[in-house]
């Protein structure tokens, strides 16, 4: 089943932020960690490269994805003209502070009295844009939730004289390209639950752990994962958490939110979905798409 998820506010989300990239210096583009590149929404690429903006490239959630392949995603990123990346927690007030001054950076004409730095924080949602937004100001003015698409409009503010900041919607693009980007979007909670089925996600997360970290499996839930598949995952963690129906059928429906949920809380452990290689052998190996719809059926959707 291929996973598609663009509520109707992003379209004008979209628009928004297109007229505002003509006045920013630099963009901020939030991503999560686990899934870079999933999690990279290709229109902000596109708005960014036509106004000639710089981005810093926020590695969010570092401390939930695998360090190693978080490091071989920087050194991707870090080759890209234009673009500085780097890997932090937007829960954490030090690594924030660091993020004006690599903005500062990208813009060394910017930056005084006569001349503020103005930055746009942009991603798609449930990335941490807000928490980002309220960390960099020292007090909460962004709706913050574990819920996509939480923020429903543009917000600037003046962090100093010297320095503004916009922070945008989330925005997702009309069509995901790849079936296991949304899948991976999905396990990550960046799409809304109305669009999925918990169950297939949850089997194909299992399938991303059995073949990458079979051992944070069995450490969290006590069995034994030789010959599984994702199937055989979500099934087991129901046998071993007692989770049961009437008739004494497996609750596979709880299970696979159990799953789901100690992976993005990181109960589980430091996981990443996907690395540089991965992300080269999918693309290689994935089925052409059709195109993304137009403009005008982009707003029926809901």
């Amino acid at each position: 089943m291929a996973i598609q998820w663009f509520p109707g506010h992003m379209t004008s989300a979209r628009k928004k932020a297109t007229e505002t990239m003509e006045i920013i210096d630099v963009v901020i583009e939030v991503l999560d960690a686990r899934l870079p590149e999933a999690s990279c929404n290709p229109m902000i690429n596109e708005m960014r490269v036509h106004r000639q903006r710089p981005c810093l490239k926020i590695l969010n959630k570092n401390d939930l994805a695998d360090p190693n392949v978080t490091q071989a995603w920087l050194n991707h990123y870090n080759k890209q003209p234009g673009v500085k990346a780097v890997a932090l927690s937007c829960k954490k007030p030090g690594d924030v502070a660091k993020v004006v001054g690599l903005c500062r950076s990208l813009a060394p004409h910017r930056g005084t009295n006569l001349k503020p730095l103005r930055i746009m924080i942009m991603g798609i949602p449930n990335v941490g844009k807000s928490t980002l937004m309220n960390a960099l100001l020292n007090r909460r003015v962004a709706k913050v939730g574990d819920e996509p698409a939480v923020t429903k409009n543009q917000m600037r503010i003046d962090l100093n004289d010297q320095v503004s900041i916009i922070d945008t919607p989330g925005m997702m693009w009309p069509k995901i390209q790849y079936d296991s980007d949304g899948y991976m979007l999905a396990a990550s909670h960046a799409i809304g639950r109305n669009a999925v089925i918990d169950e297939d996600v949850a089997i194909f997360l299992g399938d991303i752990l059995l073949s990458r970290y079979p051992r944070l499996l069995t450490e969290r839930y006590k069995f034994d994962t030789t010959g599984m598949d994702g199937v055989d995952v979500v099934e087991s963690v129901a046998k071993r958490r007692g989770y049961r129906l009437r008739g004494n059928d497996l609750d596979l429906e709880k299970a696979a939110m159990a799953l789901l949920t100690d992976y993005r809380s990181g109960a589980l452990g430091r996981i990443s979905l996907e690395t540089p290689d991965t992300r080269r052998e999918m693309i290689a190996t994935a089925q052409p798409v059709e195109e993304p719809p137009s403009d005008e059926e982009d707003e029926t959707n809901d």
